[in-house]
């Protein structure tokens, strides 16, 4: 008897521990912040960067400036990023003559720090895990429906060390959370394209049509062509945005125009699922203990919420004015702050969604046709 004991109690040491799936997401009720929520935003309409404190005394602007030289020339911020060390944060101007520019700015009190030229509509962008780079995408939106590019800029000196061409009109420029890999998406070649970031090269890309998916190394085959010509193939989902998961292990590729959320497996490279997703899904953030991913639905004026681990959205909430754009998500994953463009001479907006009540909690007008929108970090009340 002791014998069968001992044996059992071996087996059992012995036997691989099986970890618990996560626990599903809970709905409570909205409870007042007890610290104050900043945010950096771009309003792409009027040239505005303000930052924007949410707390318990409510949400307010708390600083708000004017991007660029000339007053009479609007260069359109668009993408806006915070370094990972929180002292200085980078706004990309789509606008300009021929070219956009990257900015750096003082996250203490705004002073400008260096400005590069970049290539045709920089927009989406993200400073790599160590500080030392700001990856860019160059939209290209008003040139020929011909391959662009990401640009690659050294944060330190703001010098561009890379132009590297990827396809036709790129954007939702993202970094692997080891800072190893670059993720964009090419809005008219139905394609997520893999940067290696060390050799400052592309190393392969997916198609993401649905039917056709696939994986191939190098960069995709332009589907578009120049202004007068047909294209070979109109684009079935057109991605608006790539997002890694918080392991790696997976990207995330918004359909914009499918209405579907598309998960790639990175290891592997191969299609993993396909999500239903809101109309117009458009941009895309995780929370960092990869639970949520939460996705503005630019033409259902909406946000969504969905599980992870089971794909299936778990909350949606109505957002004040309509083209919900730009999303992310506070350091405690508490809160989603998502951008409104607006329509005409609409202000912008942005709308602070409590993610544990998936409620909206607050909302403030800024500038028009707010996009960028980046978390920076929190403070005490009356810091």
């Amino acid at each position: 008897m002791k014998l069968r004991v001992f044996l059992l109690a071996i087996l059992t040491a012995c036997a691989p521990r099986v970890s618990p799936p996560p626990a599903a997401p809970t709905v409570s009720a909205p409870q007042a912040p007890d610290r104050d929520y900043l945010v950096f935003v771009a309003s792409e309409g009027n040239d505005h960067v303000s930052l924007l404190s949410y707390g318990p005394r409510g949400i307010s602007v708390e600083r708000d400036f004017r991007v660029g030289f000339n007053p009479s020339e609007l260069v359109g911020p668009h993408g806006i990023a915070v370094a990972p060390s929180g002292d200085r944060y980078f706004v990309t101007t789509a606008h300009g003559s021929p070219e956009g520019s990257l900015w750096k700015y003082s996250s203490a009190g705004d002073s400008l720090l260096g400005r590069v030229q970049l290539g045709f509509f920089p927009a989406t962008v993200q400073v790599s895990p160590n500080g030392a780079y700001v990856w860019a995408v160059n939209f290209n939106l008003h040139g020929e429906m011909v391959p662009s590019s990401v640009s690659v800029v050294y944060a330190p000196e703001m010098v561009e060390v890379a132009r590297i061409r990827t396809c036709t009109m790129p954007h939702g420029s993202r970094l692997s959370p080891d800072g190893s890999k670059h993720y964009s998406v090419c809005m008219m070649d139905d394609a997520l394209v893999e940067i290696d970031a060390q050799k400052l090269a592309v190393a392969r890309h997916f198609i993401v049509a649905k039917g056709m998916e696939h994986g191939m190394d190098g960069a995709p085959m332009a589907m578009a062509m120049p202004a007068g010509g047909a294209m070979t193939h109109a684009p079935s989902c057109s991605p608006t945005w790539a997002q890694p998961t918080v392991d790696g292990k997976s990207v995330f590729v918004a359909c914009n125009k499918s209405n579907e959320l598309v998960q790639i497996d990175v290891s592997s490279w191969t299609l993993a699922r396909r999500i239903p997703a809101g109309d117009g899904v458009y941009n895309l953030a995780v929370t960092h203990d990869g639970r949520l991913l939460v996705g503005t639905n630019k033409r259902a004026q909406s946000v969504s919420v969905f599980d992870l681990a089971t794909g299936k959205e778990f909350g949606r909430v109505a957002t004040t004015r309509r083209l919900p754009s730009g999303v992310t998500v506070s350091s405690d994953d508490r809160y989603a702050f998502v951008t409104d463009e607006g329509v005409g001479s609409m202000p912008g907006t942005v709308d602070v969604i409590d993610l544990r009540a998936m409620a909206k909690v607050a909302t403030i007008d800024v500038g028009q046709q707010a996009g960028g929108i980046d978390f920076w970090r929190t403070a005490p009340v009356g810091r």
